[in-house]
């Protein structure tokens, strides 16, 4: 599983952008390591410089130094939809006949193949296979008959998916996040402007103080200088879909989003984890880094109450915090592995434990997810060589039954073990004492959301969009595309 984009968008007090761009993306850069880019604006032409690579690749001194303008946006990208190569690094760019704009995309389209059909069939010419070109020519085209807000408004109404965007047009400066909310956006202030971001890490990088999330359906227009901003909330539905793993994985723990520290949510869900299916053992210990924070509330509830669920005595401290599994932070995303005994030894790669904390003892390891199970049964494995009497696995997520259609690159039906395996054979094929699965009920509750607020498509297998061949969980269709505008005055 591979992080979402992750964008952002400042305008500030006569003060060039591109640093305050640049450190954004660098908060922001775990949501994606494929490309990164900033466009800004001067008041007279705009600047662009996108590379692929890590965001201190991309950028050199020099580089930042032709980046002028006191307004502008960036981007960190992973490919969800579109090529992995240059022509769909974002933000991306384009001039026409009323000025010049700039686009940057978290998230992923689910009509944009019948969008991008009717603009290429009306002459617009597209130069990659990306979504967010799609939205940039909609708007543009928008643009030349409609002003700002109308403009945004009706390709609102027209693409169908999940976004979150920080758009350029010309000096200004715009947000929006699609109408169920699904991709996080936040508004921060700073002593000399404002900003839009995907997290609200990147606003404390900046020194800056978290104003509020934006809202689903909302466009942000921040005013020129940095003296404030303007709110049109243009869509409006009944029920939102946030993502649930935001919380659960893709964020940084030290985010706030929609009004709940990452952190705090993921040491709740470990209490709720221990509450519905704790079990007693020697040490409980996090895959690092993705379980820490799990295996912390889980081993706090644990200190208060037994398995069963009654109060601990006051010498029984429980099942104790340990720290098990060492992290290689220096072994990337790829590395060449050919054969199958090299494929095998990459979790040792990945991680190398510490055998005094597990030789002799039974151990809990908590994850956030499983996904193929190839990663877990080499853990238990490695555990259980290095002297583990018995290694009890708990996911602080439910089981991953179906594919993500939003902007997480997660995997096919095929590929993912529990799409046709019960729990107990997931157990057997990963070797492992038992394992547990968070339910859904319990994530909902510590997010403090109804489910047909949050979307649990990648868990139930039924999604808050239309999407072509698969069930949805409330009443939605995709808009009719048909080549016709909306009535200027809707």
């Amino acid at each position: 599983m591979t992080e979402k984009c992750g964008v952002v968008g400042v305008s500030l007090d006569g003060r060039d952008a591109a640093r305050p761009l640049y450190y954004a993306l660098y908060a922001l850069q775990h949501r994606g390591q494929e490309s990164a880019g900033i466009v800004t604006h001067d008041g007279f032409q705009q600047h662009s410089h996108v590379e692929m690579g890590l965001v201190g690749d991309a950028f050199g001194e020099d580089d930042l130094d032709t980046l002028n303008g006191a307004a502008g946006i960036g981007h960190v990208r992973y490919p969800t939809a579109g090529s992995v190569d240059s022509s769909c690094a974002q933000p991306f760019s384009v001039s026409f006949k009323s000025g010049s704009l700039g686009l940057s995309h978290n998230g992923n389209l689910v009509n944009a193949d019948e969008i991008r059909d009717e603009l290429a069939a009306a002459g617009h010419a597209f130069t990659s296979d990306g979504d967010t070109e799609v939205i940039a020519h909609d708007l543009a085209r928008n643009l030349l008959e409609e002003d700002l807000v109308r403009a945004v408004k009706h390709t609102m109404q027209r693409i169908h998916g999940s976004y979150s965007l920080t758009i350029s047009h010309d000096d200004t400066i715009l947000g929006v996040r699609d109408p169920q909310g699904n991709r996080p956006l936040c508004i921060g202030e700073l002593e000399d402007g404002y900003i839009l971001a995907s997290e609200s890490a990147a606003i404390d990088t900046l020194d800056g103080e978290l104003v509020r999330d934006v809202r689903p359906g909302e466009l942000v227009v921040l005013q020129a200088d940095g003296q404030g901003f303007d709110s049109y909330q243009l869509v409006e539905k009944e029920n939102t879909a946030h993502c649930f793993f935001e919380h659960v994985y893709f964020a940084r723990p030290d985010s706030v989003i929609d009004e709940t520290l990452v952190y705090e949510a993921r040491r709740n869900l470990g209490r709720k984890l221990w509450e519905e299916s704790g079990v007693e053992t020697d040490v409980v210990m996090p895959v690092p880094d993705s379980g820490r924070a799990f295996a912390s509330g889980y081993a706090d509830a644990a200190s208060e109450t037994t398995a069963d669920g009654e109060p601990r005595d006051s010498e029984d401290i429980g099942v104790e915090f340990a720290e098990g599994l060492m992290k290689n932070r220096y072994v990337g995303r790829t590395f060449i592995m050919p054969t199958q005994d090299e494929r095998e030894r990459a979790v040792r790669l990945k991680l190398n434990p510490i055998k005094s904390t597990i030789e002799g003892k039974t151990v809990t390891v908590i994850d956030d997810s499983i996904v193929r199970g190839t990663t877990s049964t080499q853990l238990v494995q490695l555990l259980k060589d290095c002297g583990a009497e018995e290694v009890h696995v708990r996911i602080g997520a439910p089981e991953i039954v179906a594919p993500c259609y939003m902007g997480i690159d997660m995997a096919t039906r095929e590929e993912l073990i529990a799409s046709d395996k019960s729990t107990d054979e997931i157990r057997d094929e990963i070797q492992a004492d038992s394992l547990a699965y968070l339910s859904t009920d319990a994530v909902a509750e510590v997010l403090g959301k109804e489910r047909l607020d949050l979307c649990l498509g990648c868990v139930t297998g039924e999604y808050p969009y239309d999407i072509e061949g698969e069930e949805t969980d409330r009443d939605v269709s995709r808009p009719d595309v048909g080549g016709q505008q909306l009535p200027a005055d809707d």
